[in-house]
């Protein structure tokens, strides 16, 4: 027999502080657990949904997503406000654009704020003092090439733009700490202020602090960026794991 309580009960005005949504490729591997590693938990809940996409990364197949970015977008949390939804996938928010980008997502979630890797990581360069810097991209070079222009256009000089040409992020997702490192170093120019590890497949934030300390400088990638500038935006303190300079224009918890 069941019992049911006649109780007066209570409920929260939001289940958690801050909503974070991860719109994410369907063959993303790396974001959502970057995120988890990286995000007070206590404070912000951050909930996913995929957008289709099928390799190779190509300008061309990263335009394909635009239609979908609204669809994909209301369906996390539907009828709920978010306070930030992160598009994440690099490539695409330079070729496509970052307004294009938030303008999709805005049309479903319009009081969001909208959050690209690209967005964050000239916010990062600002905030760092950034002047010039170094570029490494595991794209295709027809993929990387309007990565420059995005910088440049902005008042960010290029000294060196990279690329290891892979075409599938499956294998970007696949590449180990070893490899990073070495194409990091080899991507790296003397004059560069700070270097830019782009892609939001690849697991380059484990690497930042041991490549901050050989380089001397500072070093920037795409969930990187992402974490701090949400972070920043929602008025939340510095991750407590993978110290780097960036994180560290944070507040420390208290």
């Amino acid at each position: 027999m069941v019992t049911q309580l006649n109780l007066t009960l209570s409920l929260r005005n939001k289940t958690v502080p801050c909503r974070v949504g991860l719109l994410l490729l369907e063959t993303d591997h790396t974001t959502e657990l970057e995120f988890a590693r990286h995000m007070p938990h206590d404070l912000v809940g951050v909930y996913a949904n995929r957008v289709t996409y099928a390799n190779p990364t190509t300008p061309e197949n990263l335009r394909k997503m635009v239609p979908l970015l609204g669809e994909r977008a209301e369906q996390i949390l539907p009828e709920a406000d978010l306070d930030v939804v992160y598009y994440g996938c690099t490539s695409a928010s330079f070729v496509i654009g970052d307004d294009v980008v938030a303008s999709e997502i805005n049309k479903a979630k319009p009081t969001a704020s909208v959050v690209t890797p690209t967005l964050a990581a000239l916010a990062a360069c600002h905030q760092l003092r950034v002047g010039s810097m170094a570029i490494l991209t595991p794209y295709l070079p027809e993929t990387s090439a309007p990565l420059e222009p995005y910088f440049t256009e902005r008042g960010i000089s290029v000294v060196k733009h990279s690329c290891l040409g892979i075409e599938d992020d499956r294998i970007m997702a696949a590449l180990n700490a070893r490899s990073l490192i070495q194409a990091a170093i080899e991507a790296d120019h003397p004059s560069a202020d700070a270097l830019f590890i782009s892609c939001t497949a690849l697991r380059a934030l484990e690497v930042v602090p041991e490549l901050e300390k050989r380089l001397g400088k500072p070093v920037i990638t795409s969930n990187q960026a992402a974490i701090w500038y949400i972070l920043r935006l929602l008025g939340l303190p510095q991750p407590v794991r993978n110290s780097c300079q960036l994180f560290h224009t944070l507040p420390e918890a208290a």
